[in-house]
């Protein structure tokens, strides 16, 4: 079961890595950090679901675009476990515009682009329980042990 320090997040990956093949890579990166997916599937995002998830930019006139965007084919939506799910999600994927991001992270080697960055990863521990809830329904979230937890994590959190 879930270990009492886990924190749960939400990665979507965007049109622009689905159209690119990338959802492969993507998903390796967060699987060889240690994290646990606890959630995913692919969904074709709607209106209410983007107005909801994007509410504080809905006001801005670049929102249509994002619409849009991320309403171009499918996406692919994550519900990560583990210790530091959320800053460990955040340093893997990088800052929002691709061409700032360091090399190594996810935005940094895959992207270049502000809106087309490939992922969108929760920014806080209460946005990603927000965000999870948003995106899958009851009984889409696993909680389940993972054999290597003791190997990845090790002594600092028993």
């Amino acid at each position: 079961m879930a270990h009492p320090k886990e924190e749960q997040t939400l990665i979507i990956i965007k049109p622009d890595a689905i159209q690119r093949g990338l959802l492969g890579e993507i998903v390796g990166r967060f699987e060889r950090k240690g994290l646990k997916i606890v959630g995913m599937k692919m969904v074709q995002l709607e209106d209410a679901l983007l107005e909801a998830h994007y509410a504080h930019i809905a006001d801005k006139p670049f929102f249509a675009g994002i619409k849009n965007f991320m309403k171009a084919s499918p996406v692919v939506v994550i519900a990560l476990s583990g210790i530091n799910a959320v800053s460990s999600t955040r340093l893997l994927v990088g800052p929002t515009k691709g061409f700032e991001a360091d090399a190594g992270s996810i935005r940094g080697d895959l992207s270049i682009s502000g809106q087309s960055n490939v992922v969108h990863s929760s920014d806080s521990v209460e946005n990603g329980k927000i965000e999870i809830s948003r995106f899958f329904k009851d009984g889409e979230i696993f909680d389940y042990d993972k054999v290597d937890f003791a190997y990845i994590y090790a002594n600092e959190v028993f």
